[in-house]
């Protein structure tokens, strides 16, 4: 029947109804162009959906949006003339009705299952010879053989081949008998035999494990194995065969996973952007596909050091190749669970989790009510980023677990008992870096000790650099400023405050060591219950920050920062219902400021006071947009407030808008900063933008350093901003597009210039150290591993028993005293103070509430955090802020933060406190009943008092 004939809502039909084989045999990106009907932006959701999600997920938004109405007149015939056109034939001829015979149709399922079988042998074959075969027998169109030799050249025969052969198996019947003739036609005598080609017969013949095929008068001889993963009758099997030429790796990238595919335990060690991960999904799932064809438990745990990365990995590399075959779950701080995360190993084949999330796990006997799990429940374990597998990092608090395990079974053994299984270990890093080395031996021992902690058997890298083409490189240096008069208020200030303090720094004011100077002299003073240092520490602070960031961005981000934090202090002094003290020192300090206040707002609007690094800055960034077509770059900076400050600079400057500079920043999701952290979803979104170029400037923290996976680069600056040679490494690997540009700039009083060679010096020790260590006889390797891994063991045994000790140590509640640390008045004893889900030390006494005054606090309640915030609580006396007031199942609760408080114990002030759990003391559980008993009562009295 001609297309022409069937009326709209049939052709709608139709189309439905084939929609599994048009799926099967439509190619998006030749046919999604040829398709007259479907809008501009429609085609690049199509486009977006191919790259991101596959071509599958692809056809099937385009058959959505096909079938879309209303529809044009012609629309149908159009869509099938797009796919003859387009390379896709065979699903034409469906909608067309020139159906293939049942039998026929059958044979061409199986031989596109064998090729999915066999694709890892037959991406081993010259591919670009093959393709050009292919053409000249139109099992290839000239566009894709175009595109199977760019993706040849440019990511290396295995992906070209997979890419060939992708496309063969949309073929019309009879494909398969071609591309059998050409491998025999291009000497692939092997892979001929492997797909059934005309070879002596006899060996099959005499063998009972195969069985001959007839496909019309073509014979091929298969494993009995092989045809019933083909046709279903082994489920289990054909689960693990199906998605199996959808993950191909580089020659480089086979290389190094070659021997944890043989079940050992190995670090690979390749560049950012190098495809580490793929490599780890490639070996979790040769693991899965081994251990359950031999029915052996398997259960595969990849560890994170970052929440964003749960995510990433779960959605961009294991979610993508692993399923529906295996189940895989992410677990993270962002995804609060519903089960318990036994529970969760339990029912998964695949858990993606924060290394944190595990230990605490591990951490939990399993002879209570709540169920933690063991290292021998876990069959292989995949740990991200293992660099930091180091004293006192998580991930080196389970690999202890392990090594411990590891040395109880030399011990079973020895008793002739059976060991406890342990999981086989797979690190990705992209630098283990050289820690403190100076010299060859220490480069070694470092990551000799890295390994140690992994237990791995080798340590695995490719010389990718030899191949790789050569960055630019710059350091862009800066002048100091002739005229600094804004800095120069700001230091007249500091002066004044010394004098009135009684302090003499002998250090630089706009130096590291002045921060590191009043910090100290301040946690001094507040131990020693000096109240004019403290506080003028404190402010101190805040004057060498703004100095800070009067060298590293504007003047008037530096004036707004301060002008900020005095509003904000006078705020906590002032309030409606009570009268707050304030001190001498602090009125001086108030009425210092505003005496100085008109001249730094004027100065921060005078342009020819700004540093010169910003002028460097925008200068490097001008020059990338204005000379390359397409440009993406990534600025590195040393702050959050920094990175918003930069952005804000950008997008508020014409001349990068002028060239079509597109801003935004990325910054850290933890709290340890007083400025707002980015939630995980507000990362993705500008992560997310950057990829698809609505946004084509990031302006980040170390946060992009190191894990996060965005889009290739082609400049990256760091703006003042050099930590160590792994950072470095990470950082400039963002790098990664063709002619990319590396730039440094210089910040006053950075030292980045000096740092950055420390750093290049780092990276080829590290080099050599580890082609040094790859040298070694595997004797000699092992012996030395086998040394640090029992001097671990012993170190947290002597750890251990000095917690315990400290334990014993510990004081009673009675012996703890909390002191404001605004005023020094006491606010209450350790007996006060309650804990809620080992985690918030609240006080609902009657004696405590007569002590603080409630404030509304909109940047708590912005924050979300893991309990519901109704404002903050502060000193009655002189308005310092104590905590926050908590909501815990409908009650309201002050909650209170410790580094807001001096510590008392028994009777002596003890260093600042940050967290709780460095308080030598432990609280009794709070009563939920009782509390909520009292507040009944107490509301049930107010109601008979009214009455």
């Amino acid at each position: 029947i001609s297309s022409n004939c069937i009326s709209d809502e049939k052709q709608v039909q139709l189309i439905e109804f084939f929609r599994s084989r048009l799926c099967q045999y439509i190619d998006v990106e030749q046919v999604v162009d040829r398709i007259q009907f479907i809008d501009r932006e429609q085609k690049e959701k199509i486009r977006q959906k191919a790259k991101n999600d596959g071509n599958l997920s692809a056809v099937t938004l385009l058959l959505t949006a096909v079938q879309k109405k209303p529809h044009s007149l012609g629309w149908f015939r159009d869509f099938v003339d797009a796919l003859h056109h387009g390379g896709s034939g065979f699903a034409a001829d469906y909608l067309e009705q020139k159906l293939p015979d049942p039998e026929e149709e059958a044979e061409n399922d199986t031989c596109v299952k064998f090729i999915e079988l066999l694709a890892p042998d037959l991406t081993d074959m010259k591919t670009e010879v093959v393709a050009l075969e292919c053409m000249s027998q139109k099992l290839l169109t000239q566009e894709e053989f175009d595109r199977v030799k760019a993706k040849t050249e440019t990511e290396g025969q295995r992906y070209g081949a997979s890419e060939l052969l992708r496309r063969i198996v949309k073929r019309r019947p009879g494909w398969y008998s071609k591309f059998v003739e050409i491998l025999q036609k291009t000497e692939h005598k092997f892979l001929h035999q492997l797909t059934g080609g005309l070879i002596d017969q006899g060996d099959y013949l005499n063998n009972p494990c195969c069985v001959l095929l007839w496909f019309g008068t073509y014979s091929i001889y298969f494993s009995k194995h092989l045809l019933s993963i083909a046709d279903g009758s082994d489920p289990e099997a054909a689960a693990r065969g199906s998605e199996t030429a959808d993950i191909v790796l580089r020659d480089y990238q086979m290389e190094v996973a070659r021997p944890a595919l043989e079940g050992k335990n190995i670090i690979v060690c390749l560049p950012t952007g190098s495809g580490k991960t793929r490599v780890a999904v490639y070996i979790t799932k040769a693991h899965l596909d081994s251990r359950r064809a031999e029915k052996k438990p398997c259960k595969v745990v990849v560890l994170v050091n970052k929440v964003p990365l749960v995510e990433q990995h779960s959605k961009a590399e294991f979610k993508r190749y692993l399923e529906p075959n295996y189940k895989i779950e992410k677990v993270s701080g962002d995804s609060p669970l519903k089960i318990s995360f036994s529970e969760i190993v339990k029912q998964n084949d695949v858990i993606i989790c924060t290394a944190q999330i595990l230990e605490n796990s591990l951490a939990i006997p399993n002879n209570g009510d709540d169920e933690g799990i063991n290292l021998s429940d876990i069959t292989l374990m995949v740990i991200d980023e293992c660099h930091h597998t180091q004293k006192g990092e998580v991930y080196n608090l389970i690999m202890m677990r392990y090594l411990k395990l590891k040395h109880k079974n030399h011990i079973r053994k020895k008793a002739e008992k059976k060991p406890l299984p342990l999981p086989q270990i797979l690190g990705l890093t992209a630098s283990p870096g050289v820690g403190k080395a100076t010299k060859m031996k220490q480069a070694e021992e470092h990551i000799m000790r890295i390994c140690a902690n992994m237990d791995a058997f080798k340590i695995m890298t490719s010389d990718l650099e030899s191949n790789k083409k050569e960055q630019r490189r710059q350091i862009t240096l800066v002048e100091n400023r002739k005229e600094d008069p804004f800095g120069n208020v700001i230091k007249n200030i500091m002066q004044a405050i010394h004098s009135h303090a009684k302090l003499s720094p002998t250090c630089e004011l706009d130096s590291q060591m002045y921060e590191q100077w009043a910090v100290q002299i301040g946690r001094k003073a507040e131990k020693e219950g000096d109240q004019t240092v403290r506080v003028c520490a404190d402010h101190l602070q805040q004057y060498y920050e703004g100095l800070n960031l009067c060298n590293t961005i504007r003047m008037c981000d530096a004036y707004n920062f301060l002008n900020k934090f005095y509003e904000d202090k006078l705020k906590e002094k002032k309030d409606e219902k009570h009268k707050i003290q304030i001190t001498e020192t602090e009125r001086f300090l108030f009425n210092l400021f505003q005496e100085n206040k008109k001249e730094l707002e004027t100065l921060s609007k005078i342009p020819k006071y700004e540093n010169d690094s910003l002028s460097k800055l925008r200068k490097a960034v001008l020059y990338e947009f204005s000379t390359r077509d397409g440009a993406r770059g990534i600025v590195f900076t040393k702050t959050r407030r920094s990175a918003i400050a930069l952005n804000q600079w950008i997008q508020e400057n014409s001349r990068f808008d002028d060239i079509g500079v597109k801003p935004a920043y990325v910054i850290g999701g933890g709290d340890q900063s007083v400025v707002k952290p980015m939630t995980s979803a507000e990362q993705k979104d500008v992560l997310k933008k950057f990829a698809n170029g609505d946004v084509n400037l990031l302006i980040a923290t170390a946060v992009a350093e190191e894990g996060l996976d965005i889009a290739a680069c082609n400049f990256v600056i760091r703006y003042g901003h050099v930590t160590n040679e792994i950072a470095k490494i990470q950082a400039e690997g963002r790098g990664r597009a063709e002619d990319s540009s590396l730039i440094l700039v210089e910040v006053k009083n950075s030292g980045v210039a000096g740092k950055e060679f420390v750093n290049e010096f780092r990276i080829k020790l590290m080099t050599k150290a580890i082609d040094k260590i790859r040298k070694m006889k595997q004797e000699d390797y092992e012996s030395q591993i086998t040394e640090f891994q029992y001097q671990s063991i012993l170190e947290d045994k002597v750890r251990t028993k000095k917690k315990g000790k400290e334990e014993i140590r510990k004081c009673k509640p009675s012996d703890v005293k909390l002191l404001c640390q605004g005023c020094s008045i006491e606010v209450c004893s350790g007996d006060d103070i309650k804990i809620i889900d080992k985690m918030h030390r609240v006080n609902v006494t009657k004696e405590f509430e007569k002590l603080f005054i409630r404030r509304e606090n909109t940047s708590l309640q912005e924050r979300l955090l893991d309990y519901e915030t109704n404002g903050y609580i502060a000193c009655l006396n002189c308005g310092a802020r104590w905590g926050s007031m908590m909501v815990f199942r409908s009650i309201e609760i002050p909650c209170l933060l410790v580094e807001n408080f001096v510590v008392n114990v028994n009777g002596q002030n003890i260093s600042k406190r940050k967290k709780w759990s460095e308080v030598p003391v432990e609280f009794s559980a709070f009563n939920y009943t009782e509390h909520a008993s009292q507040v009944t009562q107490s509301d049930d009295d107010d109601d008979i008092d009214s009455d």
